[in-house]
């Protein structure tokens, strides 16, 4: 069966790692570290995806700017004290190599700093697998097009030919407005009825049943 897509966009944390919670835990830690209101597990899964200015203004409204620094170092803490319990999905290494050697082009748009990403590509050995990456820190951030916009010019590749894969109703927003096709996945940091919102080409519970349907359907 001839491929569908070219290029399979993938985010990161809560698709292809499992660090949503790590991420939900770091956060509310590092505002009660500060005295600041703790969000409920709810509101900081969803600013999962989303640049730090974004998620801390939907967090945190009436905090000032000027703390963010002091914030984000505290979440850095922590998340890096759980840094050795977070690990990629079971199975990810051998789809991307599968896909690879299928002849699929693999990329990643992700929330993440540049920094964080490198760090995870080079701790997972996943960093030659991808020809291209964008982070939180390099542009527009998720929900704005501009991550998906600069990998398809950066790889040559149509918007028809893209697929952009991610757990949150973040990115299903960012590739409607980039015009990409889109598959969710329920397993990361948003539910399932969040991602059914944006009209994904296929929702999937599980990193099994993402891994059979690239397999089938890309």
């Amino acid at each position: 069966m001839p491929k569908q897509f070219d290029l399979l966009v993938f985010d990161w944390d809560g698709t292809l790692m499992d660090s949503a919670a790590a991420i939900t835990t770091s956060l509310r830690s590092a505002c009660a570290d500060l005295e600041l209101p703790v969000p409920t597990e709810e509101r900081a899964r969803y600013v999962i995806g989303l640049g730090l200015a974004d998620s801390l203004k939907y967090l945190l409204p009436d905090f000032p700017v000027t703390g963010y620094p002091a914030l984000l170092e505290r979440y850095r803490q922590h998340f890096m004290r759980q840094d050795r319990e977070t690990t990629l999905f079971s199975g990810v290494p051998e789809m991307l190599r599968a896909l690879q050697a299928a002849g699929f082009t693999l990329a990643v748009a992700t929330g993440k700093s540049r920094r964080g990403l490198d760090r995870a590509l080079e701790a997972t050995g996943l960093h030659s697998l991808f020809q291209a990456t964008r982070c939180g820190d390099e542009g527009f951030t998720k929900p704005h097009p501009g991550m998906l916009l600069w990998l398809l010019d950066e790889l040559n590749v149509t918007r028809e030919r893209a697929l952009m894969i991610g757990d949150t109703s973040h990115d299903m927003e960012m590739a409607v407005a980039a015009e990409v096709a889109r598959v969710g996945v329920a397993y990361g940091a948003h539910p399932r009825e969040n991602l059914l919102k944006h009209a994904p080409v296929a929702c999937l519970d599980s990193f099994a049943e993402l891994s059979q349907w690239l397999n089938s359907h890309a």
